[in-house]
């Protein structure tokens, strides 16, 4: 989410002036929203000497039941919580139910920041 800065007006309607320009940390960037199909990854300066890895677009999964990882092929979203059309334009953020090919999983992790999908099987009711 870009980082839109403090209101311009006060809480009685007054306008309140800008101390400074906006600091290149403040910097704020379009959500990656990853979507299921050919894996692409885009690589992204960070703070301090790191970068982050975003998934634009992955089909795989390491999947967790139990103890045991195994690495599943994403096939759609099934729901995703954050956003009801999401689930629509098979975007998957954390939280979102995924069909694999070990069944239902729910994803535990973020690939719009870390650049894998992360998650724990689901028993289906």
């Amino acid at each position: 989410m870009k980082d839109q800065g403090r209101s311009k007006r006060k809480r009685t309607g007054g306008r309140r002036k800008p101390s400074r320009n906006k600091k290149r940390y403040q910097l704020g960037r379009e959500p990656a929203a990853t979507t299921v199909g050919e894996p692409r990854f885009q690589i992204i300066d960070s703070r301090g000497n790191n970068e982050k890895v975003r998934a634009l677009s992955t089909n795989v999964a390491q999947v967790a039941d139990g103890s045991d990882v195994t690495q599943a092929d994403i096939e759609g979203v099934i729901d995703n919580p954050s956003n009801v059309n999401y689930a629509r334009r098979n975007i998957i953020t954390k939280g979102s139910i995924i069909d694999t090919s070990a069944g239902r999983a729910r994803v535990t992790s973020r690939p719009g920041q870390d650049g894998q999908v992360n998650a724990v099987v689901v028993d289906e009711e």
